[in-house]
């Protein structure tokens, strides 16, 4: 199943905060990867974050892999992980939708 996987800072989180945490995040962040559990992941523009397109069995199986994150196990941030599903391409050539 891919999820997008967009972090959460929580009340309090600051890049002071995040800033001890960084280098064991981005070392976490590529074991997932070369773990085949990331398959992108991005910064954010709107915001300080990232968003993650992520693989596992499900949402639930993405939100325990993503709490071993560094800043989320320190409190820091949580995660919103949105299962998504293949894009219909048929559904626009079906005859009266044309």
């Amino acid at each position: 199943m891919k999820l997008l996987c967009l972090d959460i800072p929580q009340p309090g989180a600051s890049l002071e905060k995040y800033q001890p945490h960084m280098l064991d995040e981005v070392r976490h962040s590529w074991k997932m990867y070369k773990d085949g559990v990331i398959r992108d992941i991005y910064f954010r523009q709107d915001r300080p974050g990232v968003a993650i397109i992520a693989e596992a069995e499900s949402v639930e199986a993405a939100k325990a892999a993503l709490a071993d994150f560094p800043l989320a196990k320190a409190g820091l941030i949580g995660w919103e992980v949105i299962p998504l599903g293949p894009f219909h391409w048929e559904a626009l050539f079906v005859p009266g939708n044309v």
